[in-house]
């Protein structure tokens, strides 16, 4: 019986090509999209889950609000981590982390920059899952100047990884580190990426309000990690209170597992995901789908005037339903079986490609290859089944008597089905381009709005060891002497990579009053050349002076957000009092200055009330260098060139301050670029049905198209005759889709502090683009049956 239906399965695609062939590349596209959208949503789900004790580890943040501000913090300060471990039993094991253990490693005569190096505690390989190939995790990170490297750092260095054990590695200044252990690669599925881990210094710490390490915990077998959380309200009272004041504060325990899609805290430890974006795309790519769906159950439904009769015969000479069911449906697997076969090639073909703009290194399977295996012939499957039933239900419901004289019967209601997954079709279609198009207007806004300074032309670079840093001064003198060079500034952080330090100062109030809690403030450290480097708005009082000893302690800049959360009329000469040790010490300084509101984060983060003050020697690691228009290279190599006589060994590693804020926005830039191709297969795909479906309606009508030639009726009256009802009903789609992509949007800008906001003509020209599309895709058809000799159409049956 099987066979029979396979024949004649092949029969009817042998007997209808085009309409065939438009059905299995529409599913194969949609499948593919699908494809390649679950291996990027399985490859972010997976974040982190290769621990063995994943379910039991999470990382400690918290945040505090008060009536003038508040923060949320993924990193705590060094004494978090004891504290815990002291106080609360359902600990196991604590470790921290700090970032700041990169930087040039030297052995022998090879140099190699590793920025992702982490300091840590020894007790970080009985919480997380990294072997070691070499070496005795248990004693690995015990005490001072250890280091343990990645397979592939130990290799570059050594040649062989297994030479490295006992080897010594040299940091900045000289400062050394002996190898006392090598782990395998880290997984590219993890929230934590680095080259190499150092053993914290013996005995580090710092002040409770000094955010600056990861703390993670490893809890007991058996805790319920929500109860123990409550258990944590006690902390503040004990350790902070004194400290931080009268303010709503909360510890957080994050699951390990959610930190890479769920986590949009300040000071994140690396670029994270966005469960959002997980979703989007999830829905786009099952839209591309259904819209590939749609086409089967369009084109199958149409085809089915053509197979009235066939299904009539075979229920007079005894065919029961089941039988005519189970005949379309084995058309309908050996179709979608067809599409996934092409499926897979093009897949194979938009991996590289599809990798690139997702910036993943996805593979075809996922896991076992087998199981990967089965669970794509289960989505065939599937697929099939869901195309396949709607028709088959339809065509072996015809009645022998209606259906033997080639009528539909009560099936005709089937026609205001077809149309209503056109209009499904295209709503989809004009949302995903309108969508695409406010995604990159509001990416050009960002990229091009005034960040209140002159990012244009603007370089920065850092200086890793410190004895140079003492050196900024004649560095500076240095650069400025080429015409090249407009001017050189120095300062604590670069701009636009969302990384400025906060820290707790006691604020004078407009009335005068010192108050006795401080607020959590931005602050950043520049000497007295970065106001005039970037090219910042001095709205009141002065620069610093970087000679002067007073202002070296007690001078700050403040910038309008500032005076206007105060209050204050007269900002020049109020008091800010500050930490400046551990101890609670404090320190007074003067405003000096009012500088204009600029932006040092990216735009989806409001401009915050932020303190300048100049930098330590030490601070002054990043060096500022304002560029001649035009000359970028030949700037460039005299940088290095003069950077060379006072670090000759130095390497550096230029970052366009443009281009620091431009990476900001590359979670926002890859659903862009995704969310473009797949609305640019929507329309393939929706055209695809279109086509076929003008090319069936074009035949069923063409003894009318005759009799109308006869009497007189033009090409144009035909085409416009046969487009008609298509173009009626994109416009119906075009009505539908703009309140759907309008709310999405408006969902979708939340993210951005700064909008460039909504324009009407953006959605009219995805409407117009659609509509321009579906006249074209239609018009073809309708041309060709409008050409055809009236004589030639009266003859045909």
């Amino acid at each position: 019986m099987f066979l029979n239906y396979f024949k004649i399965a092949l029969r009817n695609f042998r007997n209808q090509r085009l309409f065939s062939s438009l059905n299995i590349f529409g599913l194969a596209i949609g499948m593919a999209a699908v494809w390649l959208m679950v291996l990027y949503v399985a490859d972010e789900l997976s974040y982190d889950r290769f621990h063995e004790k994943a379910d039991r580890i999470y990382r400690v943040t918290h945040e505090a609000k008060w009536s003038t501000g508040g923060f949320k913090f993924a990193p705590t300060s060094a004494p978090y981590a004891a504290a815990l471990q002291n106080d609360y039993p359902e600990i196991e094991k604590t470790a921290r982390i700090s970032t700041e253990g990169g930087g040039t490693i030297t052995f022998a005569e090879k140099k190699i920059e590793a920025g992702n190096i982490f300091f840590t505690d020894p007790s970080i390989f009985g919480i997380f899952t990294y072997p070691l190939l070499y070496g005795d995790p248990k004693t690995a990170l015990q005490g001072s100047q250890k280091i343990v490297l990645t397979k592939k750092l130990a290799e570059k260095l050594f040649g062989d990884a297994s030479d490295a054990l006992g080897k010594t590695v040299l940091f900045s200044n000289n400062y050394p580190n002996t190898v006392t252990g090598v782990l395998a690669d880290v997984p590219a599925n993890s929230h934590l990426n680095f080259q190499a881990l150092r053993s914290l210094p013996e005995n580090y710490t710092s002040g409770w309000q000094q955010s600056d390490l990861y703390t993670y915990i490893l809890l007991k077998n058996g805790v319920d990690a929500a109860k123990f959380e409550h258990k944590l309200d006690g902390f503040f009272t004990k350790y902070l209170k004194s400290e931080l004041g009268n303010v709503q504060y909360k510890m957080s325990l994050q699951p390990l597992t959610s930190i890479h899609l769920h986590s949009d805290l300040e000071y994140e430890i690396g670029a994270n995901g966005n469960i959002n974006t997980i979703y989007i795309f999830s829905v786009v790519a099952a839209l591309i789908l259904i819209i590939a769906c749609i086409n089967y159950v369009n084109l199958y439904t149409a085809r089915s005037m053509k197979r009235v009769r066939e299904v009539g015969v075979r229920k007079a000479v005894g065919s029961k339903r089941s039988q005519l069911v189970a005949q379309f449906l084995t058309e309908s697997f050996l179709m979608t079986i067809s599409a996934g076969i092409i499926g897979v090639l093009l897949v194979m073909i938009a991996l590289p490609f599809f990798n690139e703009l997702a910036n993943k290194s996805l593979t075809m399977s996922y896991g076992n290859s087998w199981s990967t295996a089965l669970a794509a012939l289960g989505f065939v499957v599937i697929i099939g089944l869901v195309s396949g039933v709607y028709p088959a239900f339809m065509l072996s419901g015809f009645r022998p008597v209606i259906a033997l004289k080639g009528q539909l019967g009560s099936q005709i209601g089937g026609a205001q089905f077809r149309k209503s997954l056109v209009v499904f079709q295209f709503a989809v279609t004009v949302i995903m381009i309108a969508c695409s198009g406010i995604v990159y207007r509001q990416l050009y806004y960002v990229n091009h709005k005034d960040l209140g300074f002159n990012k244009d032309q603007v370089l920065t670079f850092h200086i890793d060891r410190e004895e140079t840093r003492s050196q900024i001064n004649a560095i500076k003198q240095k650069l400025n002497q080429s015409p090249l060079i407009e001017s050189v500034a120095a300062a604590s952080n670069p701009l636009g990579n969302n990384g400025l330090s906060s820290g707790g100062l006691f604020i004078e109030t407009e009335s005068g009053e010192m108050p006795g809690s401080p607020q959590v403030i931005k602050r950043f450290s520049a000497d007295g050349d970065f106001v005039k480097t970037l090219e910042i708005k001095l709205l009141q009082g002065r620069s610093f002076h970087d000679n002067s000893p007073a202002d070296q302690t007690n001078a700050l800049l403040v910038n309008e957000a500032l005076v206007k959360k105060q209050g204050w009329n007269d900002p020049v000469g109020k008091r800010i009092r500050y930490f400046i040790d551990d101890k609670g010490t404090t320190r007074e300084a003067k405003v000096i200055g009012v500088v204009a509101d600029f932006h040092t984060y990216s735009l989806q983060h409001k401009i915050e009330p932020l303190a300048i003050q100049l930098p330590a020697p030490s601070d002054k690691d990043n060096v500022y260098v304002r560029i001649q228009r035009g000359k970028t290279q030949e700037a460039l190599a005299y940088i290095s060139n003069a950077y060379k006589l006072f670090d000759p060994e130095a390497k550096l590693d230029f970052h366009f301050i443009d281009e620091n804020f431009s990476r900001q926005y590359q979670a926002e830039q890859k659903q862009g670029s995704v969310l473009l191709s797949f609305a640019v297969l929507a329309v393939v795909i929706a055209c695809l049905g279109l086509f076929g479906l003008a090319a069936f309606a074009a035949e069923a009508r063409t003894k009318e198209i005759g009799v109308r030639k006869v009497l007189g009726a033009s090409v144009q009256n035909v085409v416009l005759l046969l487009s008609g009802d298509f173009l009626k009903l994109v416009i119906i789609a075009i009505i539908i889709s703009i309140p759907v992509a309008v709310y999405a949007m408006k969902e979708w800008l939340k993210s951005f502090e700064y909008q460039a906001g909504l324009s009407w003509w953006v959605f009219a020209s995805a409407g117009f683009i659609a509509l321009v599309i579906a006249l074209l895709t239609v018009s073809f058809q309708a041309l060709r049956a409008a050409l055809v000799n009236p004589v030639e159409s009266l003859k045909s049956e």
